[in-house]
């Protein structure tokens, strides 16, 4: 027993050395920033909570059930083979038209009024701290990508986490961004990684700001944060509303079903496109993460005219079969009538006019 405890000690030092002296785990926020934090409703006792009380802890029979998932059907949860990925329509993608590029998971280069900017730009081949650990990608590694991108005007991110916050992609990206819309908290990470402050916007649910003629807002979801051992929550979580001229975009971000998506339809609804994820769920972690049923009622709730489901098509995060997600949300968009979009990783929409063409079954 004593060197067992012993052995527990050792192992958490060395994990909170590395979160302190290794880049990949980012910062934290500052004094003056945990300070400004306390005075929010969504900041208590030094940490960002959900507007509603939300369930994180699983209990002893849920984490024997996830051991036992882990050793037992795994043939269908990767694909069999690396998933291809469509040529890039680079002219297209730098033409003025509105559009939208799916890198797979929750990875996207949108359009808007000739503004070409990036979604939880993950392209990186594992949604982990340590290249050695955790779920690659099922597609090649597409940091490459970055090098073919014309300039980047802005960056969004929705909360910190390996698969959606980066540490290759953001060092690969950031001398040809323009700047970063973060979550809280969220520039910590990126000044640690060499992001310059000013380039840097921190926003809070409902916080509105101007983007080069665009209206921006980040909006609540239901979710967690955290890259390192002890800072979870540290910084806030949420989604994206960009709206241009032509083309009202919403993006959830991770996050439970609840309330709120009925507040952000009510409050920047309709939207030409939204993008909601359903795509690594679980009955153990039902409250952070939607089905994919939950996913198209959430698409009704906001008020959406065509949807994309995301957080799929990329990393293995949950115990289903890889392709059940957008099975599932496919025929729940046909019960409920409502366009579902479907491109292929790589493949560029056009966001004007009508969005009728993009709905194959490539996964199959």
């Amino acid at each position: 027993m004593v060197y067992f405890l012993l052995f527990l000690f050792v192992l958490i030092v060395t994990l909170a050395m590395l979160s302190y002296l290794h880049p990949v785990f980012g910062g934290n926020p500052n004094s003056e920033q945990k300070e400004l934090y306390s005075k929010f409703d969504n900041h208590v006792n030094g940490k960002f909570v959900n507007q509603v009380p939300t369930k994180m802890a699983m209990n002893v029979s849920d984490i024997f059930s996830m051991m036992k998932d882990s050793l037992s059907g795994a043939n269908d949860r990767t694909p069999a083979g690396q998933l291809p990925v469509t040529q890039i329509d680079w002219n297209k993608i730098k033409s003025e038209e509105d559009s939208l590029t799916w890198f797979g998971h929750s990875a996207f280069l949108l359009s808007l009024d000739n503004k070409k900017m990036l979604v939880d730009p993950m392209l990186g081949r594992v949604a982990s701290p340590f290249s050695f650990v955790g779920s690659k990608r099922y597609s090649e590694d597409m940091l490459y990508i970055i090098d073919e991108m014309p300039a980047i005007d802005a960056v969004f991110i929705t909360h910190d986490h390996y698969d959606h916050l980066d540490y290759p992609s953001i060092r690969k990206l950031k001398d040809k961004v323009g700047h970063f819309f973060v979550p809280y908290g969220v520039s910590a990470h990126l000044v640690r990684w060499g992001v310059l402050k000013e380039k840097i916007t921190e926003l809070n649910w409902w916080d509105e700001t101007e983007f080069q003629g665009l209206t921006v807002a980040f909006t609540p979801s239901k979710h967690f944060s955290g890259r390192g051992v002890f800072n979870r929550d540290s910084t806030l979580w949420g989604g994206w509303v960009i709206l241009g001229k032509q083309t009202r975009f919403y993006t959830s971000g991770d996050g439970g079903y609840d309330a709120h998506f009925k507040k952000i339809g009510e409050k920047y609804g309709p939207f030409t496109i939204s993008l909601l994820e359903g795509g690594q769920y679980d009955r153990r972690w039902s409250w952070v993460h939607m089905t994919p049923e939950e996913a198209v009622q959430a698409h009704l709730d906001v008020n959406g005219e065509n949807m994309m489901l995301i957080h799929w098509g990329a990393f293995t995060l949950a115990y289903h079969g890889w392709t059940e997600p957008i099975e599932r949300a496919f025929a729940e968009a046909k019960k409920a009538n409502l366009n579902l979009l479907t491109p292929q990783i790589g493949k560029t929409i056009i966001l004007t006019g009508e969005l009728t063409n993009y709905n194959s079954t490539w996964w199959k």
